[in-house]
């Protein structure tokens, strides 16, 4: 079958022959196995640290957390009891439906609403809606949310995010194009420093020092590359891109393996900087398409 139910999960399977993994804890991918084009051999695509918590006490370190509504530290006061980075990745989410069953891919879609948990700390009505897309040599992951409120005026003021741990060289790789960008370098020490907009001057950026850098209205289309591999990430209303690896910084991670570092690049998109207001009874859907394969393959 192309889609297996687990206790604990839901597995999709091409009949090409590539995987995706997705816990019901966060709606969390954990894991996404896909061929280079041409080839058949499967390749782990996503980084998930090997001392990650997959049993639901703690967000998943590594694959593709969902973050909403609050990206980082609550700022807007309709979000002050909530936690870093907010409810969704942290919360069982429920399988809906199966989206799609052909030979173009397979999906699933799960659904996140007020409970007696979320109400407490974010008491605003919502309704999420996660649709993950497994083709070939693609994943899709679309998160929609709507406002369920039935007043009008009532709106919902949110951000989110898709945290994803690509599996790459640390030492190796390099995202295109944030040229000319303006971003915002979290690793300044003061908090005067970190409100200071910078302008990116690189081609291609890597991550050989520390690193975690919030990007104001990227392109939405990246090349996230390296000698031996590559991947492409387009997004649509995810007007951001968040790109971190800590470097010696995560050694003081409780559940990143030592040396875990080497071994992924964070390319987040998102909408972070700011808020989405969505009114009431409306929709907001953002999307990421992630391909095997560069912009441009090499010769």
């Amino acid at each position: 079958m192309p889609v297996s139910n687990l206790h604990d999960r839901v597995v999709l399977k091409h009949p090409k022959g590539s995987i995706v993994e997705i816990l019901f804890y966060g709606a969390t991918v954990i894991s996404w196995r896909a061929a280079d084009i041409g080839a058949s051999e499967l390749k782990e695509r996503l980084f998930v640290s090997s001392k990650a918590f997959t049993d639901g006490s703690k967000p998943v370190r590594g694959g593709i957390p969902v973050v909403f509504p609050c990206f980082g530290a609550p700022t807007h006061p309709e979000h002050s009891k909530l936690g870093q980075h907010g409810f969704a990745r942290n919360e069982v989410w429920s399988l809906d439906s199966v989206a799609m069953d052909n030979e173009a891919g397979v999906s699933v879609r799960l659904t996140l609403e007020p409970s007696h948990k979320i109400t407490p700390i974010f008491p605003k009505p919502f309704h999420l809606s996660y649709v993950v897309t497994l083709a070939e040599h693609q994943l899709s992951t679309d998160l929609h949310v709507k406002n369920t409120s039935g007043t009008a005026g009532d709106s919902l003021e949110f951000q989110a995010l898709l945290h994803n741990y690509i599996r790459a060289p640390a030492d190796q790789v390099q995202v295109a194009p944030l040229q000319h960008l303006q971003y915002y370098d979290k690793t300044e020490t003061s908090d005067q420093a970190r409100a200071l907009p910078k302008v990116e001057a690189r081609a291609a950026v890597d991550i050989i020092r520390y690193t975690d850098s919030v990007y104001e209205d990227a392109p939405q289309n990246y090349e996230v590359a390296w000698p031996e591999g590559g991947l492409k990430i387009r997004s649509v209303n995810l007007k951001d891109v968040v790109i971190w690896n800590p470097q010696e910084e995560g050694r003081k991670i409780a559940d990143m393996e030592e040396d875990g570092w080497k071994h992924y690049i964070c390319v987040e998109p998102g909408f972070v900087r700011g808020f989405v207001k969505l009114e009431a009874g409306k929709t907001w859907i953002g999307q990421q398409v992630i391909s095997v394969g560069r912009l441009v393959e090499s010769a």
